[in-house]
């Protein structure tokens, strides 16, 4: 079977989001990235069932998670025991993810400057901490796009207000790292649309004045 070019597939998921004390109704995206023989997938959402369907047989190579808040993880060991791909988190996020999967541990760990390799196309792992200690982004320069979990959204920065996750080191990490990108480079997010570097930097001035 021809492999075919990588490309990047899309699902959307929906579940609940839970931490200190609160529980709200979400809608996740879920991205894999592959060609036809083998895949990662970025953030198992919500629901193992659809995510291998999405598969289609392809092999699953790993379960890459930008963070361990419970509606990006929750759907991950059920699809690693479907599949036999290994979960990676960066560490930093440890704490949290136990709150959610206290007797499974990932299998593997994240750190900033990792790459991982699939179907010929090699993503960078950023740690980028702010809304989760260990929050990373995934940089694929071959597919124009960065993978940003709940860091960057369509508008803004993700959310700074519950335990684990700081302000101005948000602010940091999409400085430094994200707006480093190439203004072209597609960011596809944890929710929502997906937007551009170059439609994001020029408001960073604005997100940390509402910060304050």
């Amino acid at each position: 079977m021809a492999q075919g070019p990588a490309r990047i597939d899309h699902l959307v998921t929906a579940g609940t989001f839970s931490l200190d004390g609160g529980t709200w109704d979400v809608e996740n995206n879920v991205w894999i990235v592959g060609d036809d023989t083998e895949a990662i997938v970025i953030d198992a959402a919500h629901d193992a069932a659809a995510i291998e369907a999405a598969l289609n047989g392809r092999a699953l190579r790993a379960i890459v998670c930008t963070h361990a808040h419970n509606d990006h993880i929750d759907a991950a060991p059920a699809l690693a025991a479907a599949t036999g791909a290994p979960i990676l988190l960066h560490p930093d996020d440890l704490p949290l993810w136990k709150m959610t999967h206290p007797d499974r541990a990932p299998d593997g760990e994240l750190s900033d400057g990792q790459v991982l390799t699939v179907a010929g196309v090699e993503l960078t792992v950023l740690h980028t901490p702010g809304h989760a200690p260990g929050a990373v982004c995934l940089y694929a320069p071959a597919l124009g796009t960065v993978f940003t979990g709940d860091t960057l959204f369509h508008g803004g920065p993700g959310a700074t207000g519950r335990s684990f996750s700081h302000f101005p080191t948000i602010i940091d990490s999409i400085r430094e790292r994200l707006f480093s990108l190439p203004e072209a480079t597609v960011v596809r997010t944890g929710h929502g649309d997906s937007t551009t570097v170059a439609d994001e930097s020029p408001h960073l001035a604005e997100w940390i004045h509402r910060g304050h």
